[in-house]
């Protein structure tokens, strides 16, 4: 099954906000064998919508539409199925009953005729029901093709995508397994591992692909599996991942989307009853905001101080002035006494600090613009390193955080540390 998923706003294409419903939709899709064969984003425009529903006939077997189904006047997706369809809107009395109950009894306010009007929907629709919001969903067939409106209100989406069109998909269609295993990698970049694994990629069955995802300091492998029988192809990915710990296992952190490095990290910490602090300037609180993105953190994760200013180095973590006139405040000296003063004062097991000069520009820093040191107060010694992220911005902070995780899991596997 192929499916094209079409979002309509001109709030989208002006880059007023970002179009995450797609994405989840893809994901929810892709689960369940569905190919996503394109991403559409359409202005709020009757005869582009219209055209572009021509186009798509019988070419896909779902097209899936997000958007346009508000009380306002500038939402008119609904009255243009009707027009596509040559139907008419009628009054659904479960959707009415519902807007009602969700206006007076929730909302606590007098229902308006605009609110009334979400309960119109075509009369041959198959109707999503919305519990999460007043504008249900819609399911219509023409030839070959299925097409489905979703409000675009991304909870509101997503429960319906949830309990309604995935079930019916699953339970109407037959579709062939998709599996997908993401094994995620630290330390070296993408020509580096593809060198290293170039024979292994060459012996990869015909309906395994593997896929490259990049990110600074990380890189993503993703094998993805096609076909009818799930057990040979849940065989075939095991197979080969093994195969492929053999040959890069000293850079690989974790497998499957979910599993970052910092749920790695906050897992072993876990395991071992240990706790965390960082000292950040220039990756300004960028690691912290990693660990703390983890579900449960707080059970190993003490605190951070962002000393991006000098003299809060010296009055928060007690960096002494003499080090910092000595050595500059880029400097191996000063990372390491910002680790030690953000382990005392978080009394932490592990302390991390982070000092540099992101850029764009030099400025007052001595250091060349990408220049980081990063220091690791362990339980036992200090352990320091220099590096030269380059630029943009962004990404000597992206690396310098990643990079400072990945020396803090090794640390903690380090048992002598």
């Amino acid at each position: 099954m192929k499916a094209t998923i079409v979002t309509i706003g001109d709030e989208i294409l002006i880059g007023q906000i970002v179009d995450t419903n797609s994405s989840y939709i893809a994901k929810a899709l892709d689960k369940i064998g569905v190919q996503t064969h394109e991403m559409l984003s359409i202005s709020d425009d009757k005869q582009h919508i219209l055209n572009t529903f021509t186009s798509l006939q019988n070419k896909v077997d779902l097209v899936i539409i997000t958007g346009g189904l508000g009380p306002t006047k500038d939402d008119i997706t609904k009255h243009t199925f009707c027009e596509y369809f040559e139907d008419k809107l009628v009054v659904n009395q479960a959707v009415e009953a519902h807007v009602i109950q969700m206006i007076e009894g929730f909302y606590k306010r007098p229902i308006t005729q605009l609110n009334r009007d979400q309960a119109l929907v075509p009369s041959k629709c198959e109707v999503l029901f919305n519990q999460m919001g007043t504008a249900p969903g819609m399911w219509m067939k023409k030839e070959n093709t299925v097409y489905i409106s979703l409000p675009g209100v991304p909870y509101e989406m997503k429960h319906i995508v949830d309990n309604e069109i995935i079930p019916k998909i699953v339970k109407e269609y037959e579709r062939p397994y998709f599996l997908h295993k993401t094994i995620l990698t630290y330390g070296q970049g993408e020509s580096l591992i593809a060198e290293r694994i170039e024979d292994w990629e060459n012996n990869l069955p015909e309906f395994i692909k593997l896929a490259y995802l990049p990110n600074p300091g990380r890189v993503r492998l993703r094998l993805t599996a096609r076909g009818n029988d799930k057990a040979v192809l849940e065989a075939a990915i095991q197979q080969n991942v093994e195969s492929l710990t053999q040959i890069i296992g000293d850079i690989i952190v974790g497998f499957d989307e979910e599993e970052t490095l910092e749920v790695v990290i906050g897992r072993l910490l876990k395991q071992r009853g240990k706790t965390i602090a960082t000292a950040e300037s220039c990756t300004g609180g960028k690691i912290a905001q990693m660990i703390t993105s983890v579900a449960g953190s707080s059970q190993y994760f003490r605190g951070s101080v962002v000393s991006y200013a000098t003299d809060t180095k010296v009055s928060v973590l007690s960096v002494s002035q003499d080090t910092i006139n000595k050595y500059t405040v880029v400097s191996a000296e000063v990372a390491q006494e910002m680790a030690r003063g953000i382990k005392h004062l978080m009394q932490t097991d592990y302390a991390i600090a982070t000092t540099g000069n992101a850029g764009p520009s030099k400025g007052d820093a001595e250091a060349e613009v990408g220049a980081v040191f990063i220091a690791l107060a362990t339980p036992n010694e200090m352990l320091t390193e220099e590096f030269n992220f380059g630029q943009p911005r962004e990404k000597v902070i992206d690396r310098a955080a990643n990079k400072a995780l990945e020396m803090l899991q090794k640390a903690i596997l380090n048992k002598t540390l």
